[in-house]
């Protein structure tokens, strides 16, 4: 089965704010991400940033076979949120944005606002896997790419740059609060036993506080001395598979001309040790080809096909 994460980029249908202007850079876009997923072949993928519900019910119908969908309850202020894509049913165990009890909210910008959830909800569903079922979480942390008020994506002054980074890290370190919380429910303390998976758009690379927060106890990631020996964190943590991945195909994005892997796939202690390959892109293809993107998103509105490439992992 391959598992995997793919963030398609503003999908939206025509004629809103956010999407492509007409039906012909529609279903350019359409027909960019259908061929993607047609070739990668997954048996789950997570998907985020739809922004139109019937968007990815249209992208559905593009592809070969019944597919099943699901999405998100939880929108943020664009109407972008998190779901999946399945070539079996699903079952929706979780749908939720709520940050985890003793969470304080964080502050989110200058005039003092306060978040007291995450911006995009997580969502998990369960699937029939060939050793039982396999529970998985989708998310979408909050963006390093910073905005700022009165719809302006490049800072007055230095100041307003860091204080305007800070609060977006408040926000993600929340979230991925959160979604370890989440994460918690999945495992139920039994990772030996149970297939869990946590994916999605964490904006941040491997070593990135946030990212960290999700993996639970220490000391046994892959590719360190600790991984083949298993001890009591065994059973609630999870592992990145970015060292799986070749280092020529490490990123997901690239951003100012710089490439990063902010897109992650995270498993338990069962599922990790399935894993017979881990890439990004297309399996076979090489390092991905994509597009380098600025401080304003805006700037790609309407362009086919996605500035992110899948992460997937292929598990026996």
């Amino acid at each position: 089965m391959l598992l995997g994460t793919w963030n398609l980029e503003n999908l939206y249908r025509p004629g809103g704010p956010y999407g492509p202007a007409d039906e012909a850079a529609y279903a350019a876009k359409l027909a960019a991400l259908a061929a993607v997923i047609t070739e990668l072949d997954p048996g789950l993928l997570g998907v985020q940033e739809v922004g139109d519900p019937g968007a990815l019910e249209d992208l559905a119908g593009m592809l070969d076979d019944d597919w099943h969908v699901a999405l998100s309850s939880h929108a943020d202020s664009r109407g972008i949120r998190v779901g999946f894509l399945s070539r079996t049913e699903l079952t929706v165990v979780a749908d939720t944005a709520a940050f985890p009890p003793r969470m304080l909210p964080v502050q989110a910008d200058d005039t003092g606002l306060t978040v007291s959830q995450a911006g995009r909800g997580f969502l998990a569903v369960e699937v029939a896997g060939e050793r039982g079922p396999l529970r998985v979480a989708v998310c979408h942390l909050k963006s390093k790419l910073l905005s700022y008020p009165d719809g302006r994506f490049q800072p007055r002054d230095e100041g307003e740059r860091a204080r305007y980074g800070a609060y977006a890290l408040y926000r993600r370190a929340a979230e991925a609060a959160a979604l370890r919380a989440l994460a918690d429910r999945l495992l139920e303390g039994d990772g030996r036993e149970r297939d869990v998976a946590v994916l999605g758009d964490l904006n941040d690379e491997v070593q990135a506080a946030t990212t960290q927060l999700l993996l639970g106890p220490p000391g046994s990631e892959i590719g360190t001395p600790g991984y083949d020996r298993p001890d009591r964190g065994d059973a609630v943590r999870l592992w990145d598979v970015a060292p799986l991945i070749p280092a020529s195909e490490r990123y997901s994005r690239v951003n100012s001309g710089r490439r990063e892997l902010i897109d992650h796939v995270l498993l338990s202690h069962r599922l990790v040790r399935r894993v017979s390959a881990a890439g990004t892109g297309l399996p076979d293809d090489g390092p991905p080809r994509l597009p380098s993107v600025g401080a304003d998103p805006g700037e790609r509105r309407g362009v086919a096909g996605s500035d992110h490439a899948p992460v997937w992992v292929r598990v026996g």
